[in-house]
C-alpha cells in the first residue's frame, strides 16, 4: 500500500511540474496551483456534481438520470362516451329544429279567419222587427261548437244582459268579436286564442227564440256587418 501511495504521489508531482512548465513558470498571471490527489478514492470523489446529489453526495458525472413518466394515458371508454354524448346532442338538436320547422309550416298554413259556427244562417245584420239587429245568427242544436273567428285575446267571458252568456275577443288590430246566447264557454279573460279554436257551445240563453249563435263585429268602435267582414277575408256563409 505504501508503494502505491508513493507511486501516486510521484505521478501527481510530475504532472504538476509539467503543467507549471507549460503555463510559463512562476508568473503570477499564469501559475496554477494543483493539489495532488492522494489516492484513487479522492479522484473518484472529485468527479461529482457539487457533492450534494445522490446518496452521500457522490452522484458521478454522466450517471443516467431516470425521469418520472406521467401516466396520462387516454381511456378509450371515456372517449367513446364523449362521442356518444356528442352524437345524442346533435340528434336532439336536429329533432328540435325539425319540430320548429314543422310548427312554423303549420302556422303558415293555418287559416287566420274562419266561420264561428256551423249551422243555418237565420238572420243578418240590419233592420229587424222595428229595430236594428247588429249581428248575424247561426242556428244549430245546443252543444254545437263555437270557435274563435280570428286570433285574439279574450276580454270578457260570462253573464251578459240580453245574451245570457257571452264571450268577447279582441283582435290584435283592436277589432272586437262578440259571441252570444251560448250554453257554456271554455275560455277565460286574458286567454290567447287562435282562429278555429273552440271557445264555447251554442245555447238558447238570454233573449233567444231558439238555439243559435249571435255573432257581432265591432270595428273602430262601430258595429259593422259580420257577414261582409268575414267575406272580405275569404270566409263565406
Amino acid at each position: 500500500m505504501v508503494a502505491a501511495v508513493a507511486a501516486g504521489a510521484f505521478a501527481a508531482a510530475a504532472a504538476g511540474q509539467t503543467l507549471q512548465a507549460t503555463s510559463g513558470g512562476d508568473s503570477p498571471e499564469h501559475r496554477t496551483d494543483i493539489t495532488p490527489l492522494a489516492n484513487a478514492d479522492d479522484a473518484s470523489a472529485a468527479m461529482t456534481t457539487g457533492g450534494g446529489a445522490g446518496v452521500g453526495g457522490n452522484t458521478r458525472v454522466g450517471a443516467p438520470v431516470l425521469l418520472q413518466v406521467s401516466e396520462n394515458t387516454t381511456d378509450g371508454s371515456v372517449e367513446a362516451k364523449k362521442l356518444t354524448e356528442s352524437a345524442e346532442l346533435t340528434e336532439a338538436r336536429l329533432e328540435r329544429e325539425a319540430e320548429e320547422r314543422r310548427k312554423a309550416a303549420e302556422e303558415a298554413a293555418r287559416p287566420k279567419f274562419v266561420l264561428p259556427a256551423q249551422g243555418v244562417f237565420t238572420s243578418g245584420y240590419g233592420a229587424r222587427w222595428g229595430a236594428t239587429h247588429y249581428g248575424i245568427d247561426i242556428a244549430n242544436s245546443i252543444g254545437t261548437p263555437i270557435v274563435a273567428a280570428a286570433d285574439g285575446t279574450v276580454i270578457d267571458a260570462g253573464p251578459a244582459s240580453g245574451f245570457g252568456l257571452w264571450v268577447r275577443i279582441q283582435l290584435d288590430d283592436g277589432t272586437i268579436h262578440v259571441y252570444g246566447h251560448m250554453d257554456s264557454f271554455s275560455v277565460y279573460v286574458g286567454q290567447r286564442v287562435k282562429a278555429g279554436e273552440q271557445i264555447a257551445v251554442i245555447g238558447n240563453r238570454g233573449q233567444s227564440t231558439g238555439p243559435h249563435l249571435h255573432f257581432e263585429v265591432h270595428e273602430n268602435g262601430q258595429k259593422v256587418d259580420p257577414q261582409a267582414w268575414l267575406a272580405a277575408r275569404g270566409v263565406y256563409i
